[in-house]
């Protein structure tokens, strides 16, 4: 497969993992119905999935690892925070106020994540 393919991959699914994001967190707050939906419980999985798949592929492709460069060690990382801030705000959050907090506080996450990965730097904010 392509480095053009693998990153189009990767940033599809990146957008995709985000946007599912994104709605199932306002889903969850409103507390509709569509949250207990099956697509709902198994797509955002399958395009997580796909994402890390191709984030491995690349990092073989471009032989860039995590612990090894430091922007990768920045990305995974605050995948790490995401991932949990995200789990906080769409199951874990006690009350509404910190399921929300945990959700806004994911997509700075998110946003710094995206940086990082333009940037190559894990201080993307100093240049």
């Amino acid at each position: 497969m392509s480095l053009l393919t693998l990153k189009a991959i990767h940033l599809s699914c990146a957008v995709g993992s985000y946007a599912l994001f994104f709605m199932r967190g306002i889903w969850s707050f409103n507390g509709p119905p569509v949250m207990r939906q099956r697509w709902v419980k198994i797509v955002p999985h399958v395009v997580d999935t796909l994402l890390l798949a191709s984030a491995l592929a690349l990092a073989f492709t471009l032989r860039q690892y995590p612990f090894i460069d430091t922007w990768l060690t920045a990305k995974f990382f605050a995948l790490l925070l995401y991932i949990g801030l995200g789990s906080v705000a769409l199951k874990h959050g006690k009350s509404k106020t910190i399921r929300i907090s945990a959700w806004l506080a994911a997509q700075a996450a998110f946003i710094y994540i995206v940086l990082v990965a333009v940037n190559r730097d894990p201080l993307p904010f100093f240049h």
